[in-house]
């Protein structure tokens, strides 16, 4: 990307900036997104919206496309109102495991700089019958973009592993800006355009686990991991904050690599999907209140996404989603055949692209072609990960007790 200037289109919903991990957002924006749409009483409402971090990085990036803002003008004692409604809409969600403050305690204070433990884009479509994510390797080899920073300086970017991107953005210790950064990387590889964004560290993710009581989790095989301090038996589990946080992020068993533990994050967070749509928490005012002041206080996010008012809006509309509509995919990839463990993106990896930006199922379960958005039909999996696809939704959408999911462990 050249360093000359440019003119800075506007992007959708005016792309914020955000502050996180992509576990904590994902717990944040899934729980959220899932589990809000209650109408708070104007304290809670207040003190709720005043804990938000938001951070602004429209002229940070540089979209596509320039589509007008959409504002929210539903308030705190209003019938919650789905802004984006008839929209289809992108979340950049990014996981960082920065070691300040808090963090360091928890990870450990062993390295500098800024790092993405976990990048996804959530993909939410415009009839709000499906949720898709796709996940970003950290060990891609990509073409990391120029970083526009808030002073205007530049940082040139090269060819090497994809989350170079955030640490990059994130030279300064600004996590708005390593979002930035990560996030103009992704625009320049995939052609997606991004309505919002949120980085969670691991406080978040943690506080975001506890106050929905646990994720039930299958654990495949004993886990004896001094490096995590993460020691569990086979079996089911109903994971708390520390514990999930370790085996979100655990290296150091199976075959070690970054695309296995991709795996565990994705039925981690689909169990947690889950448990927050059978906890009905639409009508449980304490644990939403609970989650909402979670996500507030560990994470950063654009101004729209950071605004009660919207996202209780956006979280209404999802309230009858069926919990099998929610997907989740990796990049497609191949080893880069070298000794760096660097992993490439393979031919199929546009045509998924292309999909997301046209609102079709990731696995392409429909019957015309990419570049004509459609009601999806059962269709057929593309291998790019464990998401049925499809849109469609029964009158009552399945929901699963804590129980229910962890009964799960003996089929």
């Amino acid at each position: 990307m050249s360093t000359t200037a440019r003119p800075t289109p506007r992007p959708r919903h005016g792309t914020r900036g955000a502050r996180g991990s992509v576990l904590r957002v994902l717990a944040s924006v899934m729980a959220g997104v899932l589990g809000f749409g209650i109408i708070l009483g104007a304290t809670y409402w207040d003190r709720l919206q005043n804990s938000f971090d938001t951070q602004d990085i429209a002229g940070l990036v540089h979209m596509p496309v320039n589509t007008p803002q959409v504002t929210s003008s539903a308030t705190a004692d209003a019938t919650p109102v789905d802004a984006d409604s008839g929209n289809d809409i992108n979340i950049l969600l990014i996981g960082s495991d920065s070691r300040s403050g808090k963090n360091g305690d928890i990870g450990g204070k062993v390295a500098g700089g800024m790092r993405s433990d976990t990048t996804m884009i959530m993909h939410i479509s415009a009839d709000r019958t499906r949720i898709d994510f796709l996940s970003f390797p950290r060990d891609m080899r990509v073409r990391v973009s120029d970083c526009t920073m808030l002073d205007g300086s530049i940082k040139k970017g090269w060819t090497g592993k994809f989350n170079i991107a955030f640490a990059n953005g994130g030279i300064n210790g600004n996590e708005a800006e390593a979002a930035a950064c990560t996030m103009q990387t992704l625009i320049d590889l995939t052609g997606i355009t991004f309505d919002h964004y949120a980085v969670v560290d691991f406080a978040g993710f943690e506080n975001m686990i506890n106050a929905v009581d646990g994720v039930p989790m299958c654990i495949p095989y004993n886990i004896d991991d001094r490096r995590s301090n993460l020691h569990i038996k086979a079996g089911p589990h109903v994971l708390k904050g520390k514990t999930a946080l370790a085996y979100a992020r655990v290296r150091h068993i199976g075959d070690g690599t970054d695309l296995q533990r991709i795996n565990r994050q994705h039925e981690l967070m689909n169990n947690l999907a889950k448990k927050v749509l059978g906890m009905n928490l639409l009508t449980d005012a304490p644990q939403l209140t609970l989650l909402l002041k979670s996500a507030g206080e560990s994470m950063t996010m654009d101004p729209d996404l950071g605004s009660l008012t919207y996202l209780v809006g956006l979280a209404y509309s999802l309230r009858n989603i069926d919990q099998d509509n929610i997907n989740f995919a990796t990049v497609p990839w191949k080893y880069a055949g070298d000794k760096s463990g660097d992993v490439l993106a393979t031919d199929e990896a546009p045509t998924v692209y292309k999909r997301i930006k046209n609102d079709i199922p990731m696995d392409g379960g429909v019957t015309q072609s990419v570049d004509t958005p459609a009601t999806p039909d059962a269709g057929t999996s593309s291998g790019t990960g464990s998401g049925t696809g499809g849109t469609t939704t029964s009158p009552t959408p399945e929901r699963l007790t804590q129980k229910e999911i962890l009964a799960e462990c003996a089929s």
